[in-house]
């Protein structure tokens, strides 16, 4: 076995010890590898190791990994900030997008989703902590862009997606994901199913409180480069 192999096996082990921990079906998570500053033959290893979701952030350096990899059946993932001249691209090259922070990001994607596609899945990004630093919808406003993006036709809206502020205790690093669940689960949308939340260091935590995405990157692929 090599070590790429090894190492997504115990992520895979310490997901589905959290899924039973939480009391939660087998298999109800799964596991996004955030391969952003990695090279194409990292993601090749991780393939092998039966690997197929793969997220992104830069798009231009995504573009050139999907190029050089478009013989393997990868699923892409874009979880980057989207700024308005990059989403024609991501639009037509990506499956899932994840951080879809504002309506007029969702209005470019849906115009720019090439009919002969399928609709683009995409996840509101929430920012959950009220954090000035980073965007995303705030919680009061959440009902209102579900109703809004859920009429673009060339989009699929599957749920949220959220990057909590920095905790190392396990009962805070539940609360932000707790909210967003409950609130999620309060609009009564069965389609929103998707709560893309949990990197390595809150990973418990995450599938406690619902998420079904995890994203992991340094556990899987080692410290980044940038």
């Amino acid at each position: 076995m090599t070590l790429q192999a090894k190492k997504i096996d115990k992520i895979n082990a310490d997901i589905r010890q959290a899924e039973a921990d939480a009391g939660r079906d087998v298999c109800s998570v799964q596991l996004l590898a955030v391969s952003k500053t990695k090279p194409a033959a990292d993601i090749i290893k991780a393939y092998q190791a039966g690997q197929r979701q793969f997220g992104e952030s830069y798009l231009q350096e995504a573009l050139l990994k999907q190029k050089e990899l478009s013989c393997y059946q990868i699923c892409w993932h874009f979880i980057g900030p989207i700024q308005s001249n990059k989403t024609r691209q991501i639009a037509a090259h990506f499956n899932w997008v994840h951080s879809v922070d504002r309506i007029k990001i969702a209005k470019r994607l849906n115009e720019q989703r090439a009919a002969n596609l399928p609709p683009l899945n995409v996840c509101l990004q929430v920012n959950i902590s009220n954090e000035p630093s980073k965007s995303g919808f705030q919680l009061d406003e959440l009902a209102d862009a579900v109703e809004q993006v859920s009429k673009l036709t060339n989009l699929k809206l599957r749920g949220v997606m959220a990057i909590p502020q920095p905790a190392t205790d396990y009962k805070q690093q539940c609360k932000p994901y707790h909210l967003l669940y409950q609130a999620i689960k309060h609009l009564n949308k069965p389609e929103l199913n998707t709560f893309s939340f949990g990197m390595s260091g809150d990973l418990r935590a995450a599938i406690a409180e619902g998420s079904t995405i995890v994203r992991v990157g340094t556990a899987l692929f080692g410290s980044r480069s940038d």
